[in-house]
């Protein structure tokens, strides 16, 4: 069967559909899949009854996968692969976590608005998220498109952010929630990453908006300056007509372009399991290598 899209928002996001993900794709499948991340950013895929494996190998389809902040956290792992990032409220033993552990504080930043692994060199280019188990309540996860806040910048900002460039840094978003345990070995080896306000997304060549919680500081701007600027640009960003909420269903697979879009996780029941999965490709020149 051929991929089948339809439009689930006026700007951005598609629910895909005609393809069976729990087998291999082949590489015109996969230059498709391509083709509509380029035009929609976010893809949603129901009723797809993937093993962790299948996920892996579905996710290499389209180069090699990040294992984020792993290499620096070297916490005590629930998954079996290193590749697979346990998006979850449940211990390595299988039990729900108690609300103030260092997990669940750990995971209270991915409900701010940013783009996975920003901080980094290279930064993340698709992310693949999976639903295993879902809470009664909330839990969604809501997506803004870059390309649109971007388009919809008055001329006058735009012409002022044009050249600009920032800092994005992992622990921005952590310290302030009081997720402070670090070492100073665990803070040298992950240095900020520098990348420009304005990008240009490599697949459709649509200019970004490339902000987010990461972001902390403009190069040559003052501190305080240069964060009410980026509030202001984020606010803009995730505006309600630019944002989509996702409504977890068990089976489904979320897959966004973390170039071209911010996300964040919404409250839920921390009392109730909710258990998700993901796969993370680095944005490099092998990404996507397998459907140039």
């Amino acid at each position: 069967m051929a991929l089948v899209l339809k439009p689930l928002h006026p700007v951005f996001v598609a629910e895909a559909a005609g393809l069976d993900l729990t087998k291999p794709i082949s590489r015109v499948e996969a230059c498709t899949i391509n083709a509509a991340m380029n035009q929609y950013a976010v893809l949603v895929w129901r009723g797809q009854p993937l093993t962790a494996q299948q996920q892996i190998k579905l996710s290499t389809t389209f180069g090699p996968l990040d294992i984020g902040l792993k290499r620096v956290f070297k916490r005590p792992e629930r998954l079996e692969d290193e590749r697979l990032i346990d998006i979850s409220n449940v211990a390595p033993d299988g039990s729900v976590l108690r609300r103030d552990s260092p997990k669940n504080l750990s995971n209270f930043a991915n409900q701010l608005w940013h783009s996975d692994s920003s901080f980094m060199n290279p930064r993340a280019a698709y992310s693949m998220l999976y639903a295993v188990v879902t809470p009664s309540w909330g839990g969604d996860t809501e997506f803004a498109d870059l390309r649109a806040a971007y388009d919809t910048l008055d001329s006058r900002t735009r012409s002022m952010v044009v050249d600009l460039r920032a800092e994005h840094y992992a622990l921005h978003t952590r310290i302030p929630l009081g997720d402070d345990a670090y070492t100073d070995e665990q803070k040298t080896s992950m240095p900020p990453a520098v990348w420009p306000i304005v990008d240009t997304h490599p697949g459709s060549g649509r200019k970004v908006l490339f902000v987010g919680v990461h972001a902390r500081q403009i190069i040559g701007m003052s501190t305080a300056e240069s964060r009410l600027l980026l509030t202001d640009l984020l606010e803009h960003a995730t505006q309600r007509e630019r944002v989509y909420a996702h409504k977890w269903e068990v089976g489904d697979l979320v897959m966004w372009d973390n170039r071209a879009t911010l996300h964040r996780g919404r409250r839920f029941d921390l009392s109730e399991r909710r258990e998700l999965r993901r796969t993370t490709l680095n944005d490099t020149p092998e990404a996507m290598l397998a459907v140039a």
